[in-house]
């Protein structure tokens, strides 16, 4: 009996009505914000928080050089940390918060306490519920660390720049200097918390997903999740207690951190490179294999297509690595036990073949 093919029209309905779905979400929380704020402190909020959103959603998607992400997953994943984890997590904070309000008689206290554990508890959760859905709903295209780090993230990055709005739009009702101190310390020094936090629970399904051992797929998971948790209150305790003990934090721990994730991708991104020459070893001559199993590589490649062919030899060049990725990670998981697709693995070739002769 021939394997049934995806149904791609009730996949596209799917992500439709997920896109109303987390649209309507996050209309509700500016709804929200804007009733504190107002409508001028909703307004440049909103402008404030979005001016750097390309800038870091460039340098995500320049991390993923050997098989980028369909961009309909990276969307999906942008969209549901602007809206449906920042929903959850503004009901889900401010019911908890007024717990710890009954519960301290003291407006303070429950303020620290919803920053220090019921932000990182629930804020972390509701983001990686997106990953978890990804890892276990998307899993071809869920191959490991780089992935794991790249949708997190997307869901971040999205997450930030709604919660961003919030804080921009409470400065600016206090005064336009407030606002743009609060732009230079959340846009500028620490836009990439977000990011840092939610990268451990990638990391840990990243790493559950390119590995074979049964206690690594049990374990890192949560322990990075842990670690986002960990991180997350961390930060928030740092700047409860004072200015000073932020900037310790940020120089002794979350610099670190993020100097760690940067050394873990880059064994990553080694890893993907081997895989890379090892299943095209016999597609591709051994100069050319060298460059498309090379981030610098096939950046160099690209640009000298350019050079040579023209943009319409560059854009040829971009498939032409794409394709082979494809193909080597489709060997990959066929070598690690998933279905054979021997039709997709003969139409990769076919294509990989055919664009090389068109760039040679």
């Amino acid at each position: 009996m021939a394997d049934k093919k995806p149904n791609r029209g009730a996949s596209g309905c799917c992500l439709g009505c997920f896109a109303l779905l987390a649209l309507l979400a996050g209309m509700l929380t500016l709804l929200l914000i804007g009733a504190s704020v107002g409508a001028d402190g909703l307004v440049v909020g909103i402008i404030m928080a979005c001016l750097p959103v390309p800038l870091y959603v460039g340098l995500a998607l320049w991390i993923d050089r050997y098989e980028p992400e369909p961009p309909h997953l990276l969307l999906a994943a942008f969209l549901w940390g602007a809206g449906l984890a920042v929903f959850a997590s503004y009901i889900l904070n401010t019911l908890n918060s007024s717990m710890f309000l009954e519960a301290t008689h003291d407006a303070a206290a429950a303020s620290a306490l919803g920053g220090i554990l019921s932000a990182p508890l629930v804020e972390e959760s509701t983001k990686g519920l997106c990953l978890l859905l990804l890892f276990f709903f998307k899993r071809k295209e869920f191959d490991g660390i780089v992935d794991g780090v790249v949708y997190a993230t997307m869901v971040a990055l999205g997450f930030a720049m709604t919660e961003n709005i919030q804080y921009y739009g409470s400065a600016l009702k206090a005064g336009g200097d407030a606002a743009g101190a609060v732009f230079v310390l959340r846009g500028m020094l620490s836009p990439y918390s977000h990011p840092l936090f939610t990268s451990m629970t990638g990391i840990g399904l990243g790493w559950a997903a390119q590995s074979d051992r049964w206690y690594v797929k049990l374990l890192a998971p949560p322990l990075g999740l842990m670690a986002a948790m960990a991180l997350h209150a961390t930060w928030n305790l740092s700047a409860t207690i004072h200015i000073q003990a932020w900037l310790v934090s940020y120089l002794l721990i979350m610099l670190p951190a993020a100097l760690c994730v940067a050394i873990i991708l880059a064994f990553a991104l080694a890893r993907e490179g081997r895989l890379l020459r090892h299943h095209l070893a016999h597609e591709l001559p051994p100069q050319e294999l060298r460059s498309v199993s090379s981030v610098w590589g096939r950046i160099g490649y690209s640009i000298g297509r350019l050079f040579k062919k023209g943009p319409l030899g560059w854009l040829r060049s971009e498939q032409y690595l794409q394709v082979a990725s494809e193909l080597a990670f489709l060997r990959q998981r066929t070598a690690r036990g998933f279905a054979a697709e021997p039709e997709q693995e003969q139409e990769l070739r076919t294509r990989l073949h055919q664009l090389r002769s068109q760039i040679a």
